[in-house]
């Protein structure tokens, strides 16, 4: 189940469980696997960002890698950023050994000009080889500011790179513009969304093929792509006007990861919520507030029917 440029759907970003004292709580794992799936996931997207990859040793990395891809029934994409090269290629051949359907990259923050950029990741597609990545765009964190036109020259001097995730803001006119290209002939690439999913109607309004992102409620992205895919504009805009309020509350920077960690462990995903050190906790004034949104979230549901 390789990676390629026809991918759609939604391909959640995995967080990773920990025991209360910070161990990783393998069960927790296996559980939230089946729980994406359940609620519609078409794939997923392990050690990303919000999977507090940077806090994990190389070691517990691989054993996140084995774990999830061994029990997945859907494909996944590993996140293997690194400030070397070296690195970034074993972690990726770690993924690709164990069936991973491809790798997901995003650029180290020292690259300023869109000549660093595009040289950066052409030194990435040669360390690759024939593995299929994702380009990660997403410059809120990265710092890296890419154009359409940048991204553009990575997708033609890279053919393995078949997907772009898309996390800039605002960046409606980035996919406008790159969907622009391919109808005028240029090679098409998949184009997944994150932000949360703030966005994602206009996301799939422009073009996007659906959502990498991670959400709580995958369910709600799931449902939105799929109306969206099937015209029915209308019934995805009620339904995501359901979920918008939590969506905004779990987007706080600093913040949303702890919340989404809560909410998954309150919907039984994994056990604990902890957010491995340095991390915040959630005070006791949040936690209401997150449970006022969830019991106005299931009315509005219930009353759509």
């Amino acid at each position: 189940m390789l990676l390629d440029e026809t991918a759609t759907g939604v391909f959640t970003i995995a967080a990773t469980p920990f025991l209360p004292d910070g161990t990783l709580d393998l069960d927790s794992l296996d559980r939230m696997v089946a729980f994406y799936e359940e609620k519609g996931a078409t794939g997923l997207t392990i050690l990303g960002m919000m999977g507090e990859a940077g806090k994990l040793s190389e070691k517990e990395s691989r054993i996140v890698i084995d774990r999830v891809v061994t029990r997945a029934s859907v494909p996944v994409i590993v996140g293997v950023s690194a400030p070397g090269l070296a690195a970034l290629k074993a972690l990726a051949d770690a993924a690709m050994d164990r069936e991973a359907a491809g790798v997901m990259v995003a650029p180290p923050g020292h690259l300023r000009t869109d000549d660093q950029i595009t040289g950066y990741f052409q030194m990435v597609a040669e360390t690759l080889g024939e593995t299929p990545w994702v380009l990660q765009d997403f410059p809120l964190v990265t710092g890296v500011q890419m154009t359409a036109k940048v991204c553009r020259a990575i997708f033609d001097a890279c053919p393995t790179c078949v997907m772009l995730k898309h996390e800039d803001w605002p960046g409606l006119d980035k996919i406008t513009t790159l969907r622009r290209q391919e109808a005028a002939g240029a090679r098409r690439v998949s184009i997944l969304c994150g932000n949360g999913g703030q966005f994602l109607l206009e996301e799939m309004i422009r073009g996007a093929d659906g959502a990498m992102t991670g959400f709580a409620y995958p369910e709600m992205m799931a449902d939105v792509v799929r109306l969206m895919q099937a015209g029915d504009e209308a019934r995805a805009r009620d339904l995501f006007d359901a979920y918008l309020p939590l969506i905004r509350y779990e987007s706080q920077p600093g913040l949303g990861l702890a919340i989404r960690k809560h909410i998954l462990a309150r919907r039984g995903a994994i056990a604990h919520a902890t957010v491995r050190r340095p991390g915040p906790a959630l005070t006791p004034e949040t936690l209401a507030e997150v449970e006022t949104l969830i019991a106005r979230q299931e009315a509005r549901l219930a009353a759509l029917g």
